[in-house]
């Protein structure tokens, strides 16, 4: 409640009111409520800024934790920052994301604070002719056979749904979105009005809820599908068949936490618990997803069309793709996310210990397209916890043509990791429904900040790729990568990840385990394979 966040505001005004009671009745000095009206000047300083959003939700107690930012990095380096933990997302990460939100420079004395011999630490080969790019806004086509193609920011706000996040954090989102020219997935909570309002560019991602576009029994309705998909802003449409974070899982928003707002946006009944089934209606194997994407891409004017997926049982993929191969119906895209991705509420168990994670799942599915031939008609989007310029440029040499960000963006609009998405407490009015809490975000102030995040991580990933003497981010391959395998041993990442060569799987060469076992047994009829599964003995 607005009360207990602003309890020490009110402690402080109410004993300078009564200190300066006391003077005026002459039992003490004036000098008495002099700290204390100090105090609530600060306080009230506070609740009016827009820089802060803590400030403006926690008057005088936010600035505790700020207090910690000062003595950084000499004290905060080691209190608050260990990368001894082998974590792979750091708070030095997040500290970075705010400085370049925030416009600060983000340049360190005295070299790298890694242990550059721990095993698994990597880095760009760099060149000896270095090369000058004209421009960091690098963008991949993507439908280029669509009447309408889409061009897109190797850099993009992944799938946040409104009502996981907040009016103005949506808001500010796309505010941002629209004035650095990338793009934002609206999550499978469909397009609410805030996502219209700045006009950025939008990815409509469709999930098994067909939220947004459902009937009254939660299937799949046209009509309300064209009147969304075919407005200008919507650019491309995402068949969401799975989310690393929870794969296979599904999930519920409680009906205590469906706004009238969230009820227009999603068409779903208010006082009714909103189901995300963990399966689609409109389809039940891969011949069916490749019919319904190319439904929609009918339906909607002939936009691009793909599906998001975290990779599960490689011979249900390859069903997928043989699906493509015998009816020649292709997606224009497809997104991994790896089991690394957010969430606002997982089990614990599926957080951890499902799904396979984004190199890995990113490989497979690169490679599967190369192997049958169709990797130069389909491009590859990636997220799982993408953030600074180095995690791009690897994602992107690994096989990816672009990437998702959603933590990074979250921390560009002042997430602060508190963990209490799911309690509608958010102290930054991030993910909260909370009038009060949300108003803490200014969106003009934050939307700055999510532009001046994503220019600033284009600008270092375009310093990146001239170093390492190439022409484009595309460019990048796994060669440019290397990575310590040992206290006295190093390898380029193209000799530790196995690639197939184009039409390999079309020719019966499966040159590794993965599809010599998987791809013959997997069927564009199913996504159940054709024979048993056979364990491996020994």
């Amino acid at each position: 409640m607005r009360v207990s966040r602003y309890l020490s505001f009110w402690a402080v005004l109410l004993l300078t009111l009564l200190l300066a009671a006391g003077a005026a009745a002459g039992k003490m000095g004036w000098w008495w409520a002099l700290l204390p009206a100090l105090l609530t000047g600060l306080g009230i300083w506070d609740m009016n800024q827009r820089s802060h959003a803590i400030l403006r939700n926690y008057p005088l107690m936010g600035h505790f934790r700020f207090l910690f930012e000062m003595i950084r990095p000499e004290m905060r380096q080691y209190f608050f920052e260990s990368d001894n933990d082998g974590a792979p997302f750091t708070r030095k990460e997040r500290s970075l994301v705010y400085q370049r939100a925030k416009g600060e420079v983000d340049s360190r004395p005295f070299g790298t604070e890694l242990d550059v011999k721990l095993r698994g630490y990597e880095w760009v080969g760099h060149s000896l002719a270095p090369t000058i790019i004209a421009s960091h806004d690098f963008r991949v086509t993507v439908g280029a056979e669509r009447a309408q193609p889409y061009s897109m920011s190797v850099f993009n706000v992944s799938a946040m749904s409104f009502g996981a996040l907040s009016a103005n954090a949506i808001r500010a989102l796309n505010r941002g979105a629209k004035k650095g020219g990338f793009a934002h997935d609206t999550g499978e909570g469909s397009i609410s009005p805030y996502h219209r309002e700045f006009g950025g560019d939008l990815l409509w991602q469709i999930a098994s809820g067909y939220f947004g576009c459902r009937n009254g029994d939660g299937s799949f309705n046209e009509e309300k599908f064209v009147a969304q998909a075919t407005t200008p802003q919507v650019k491309m449409i995402t068949v969401k068949l799975s989310q690393g974070a929870k794969p296979g899982h599904g999930g519920v928003l409680p009906a205590a936490k469906i706004t009238p707002e969230i009820s227009a946006t999603r068409g779903v009944p208010m006082g009714v618990d909103c189901i995300s089934p963990a399966t689609h209606s409109s389809f039940t194997n891969p011949i069916g997803l490749l019919e319904f994407i190319q439904k929609l891409r009918t339906l909607s004017g002939d936009k691009p069309v793909g599906f998001k997926l975290c990779v599960g049982h490689p011979w249900e993929f390859f069903g997928i793709v043989k699906a493509m191969l015998q009816t020649g119906i292709l997606p224009d895209f497809i997104v991994v996310d790896g089991s690394e991705g957010g969430t606002g509420a997982a089990p614990l168990e599926f957080v951890d210990h499902v799904g396979m994670p984004l190199q890995e799942g990113l490989l497979l599915v690169h490679n599967t397209l190369l192997g049958a031939g169709l990797r130069d008609r389909i491009k590859i989007g990636a997220s799982g916890k993408v953030i600074t310029a180095f995690d791009l440029a690897r994602t992107l040499a690994i096989g990816a043509d672009w990437c998702n960000s959603a933590r990074g963006f979250m921390f560009s609009l002042g997430c602060i990791q508190s963990q209490s998405c799911h309690t509608d407490r958010c102290p930054t009015g991030v993910a909260t429904q909370d009038v009060g809490r949300q108003k803490a975000l200014v969106v003009p102030d934050k939307a700055e900040r999510v532009y001046r995040f994503h220019e600033s991580t284009l600008h270092a990933l375009q310093e990146l790729v001239q170093a390492a003497g190439l022409p484009h981010a595309s460019a990048l391959r796994a060669h440019h990568i290397v990575r310590r395998t040992s206290d006295h041993e190093v390898k380029l990442m193209s000799d530790l990840l196995h690639y197939l060569q184009p039409g390999d799987l079309l020719n019966q060469k499966y040159r590794y385990p993965v599809f010599e076992k998987y791809w013959p047994i997997s069927r564009a009829e199913s996504f159940h394979p054709a024979a048993p599964i056979q364990a491996s003995v020994g």
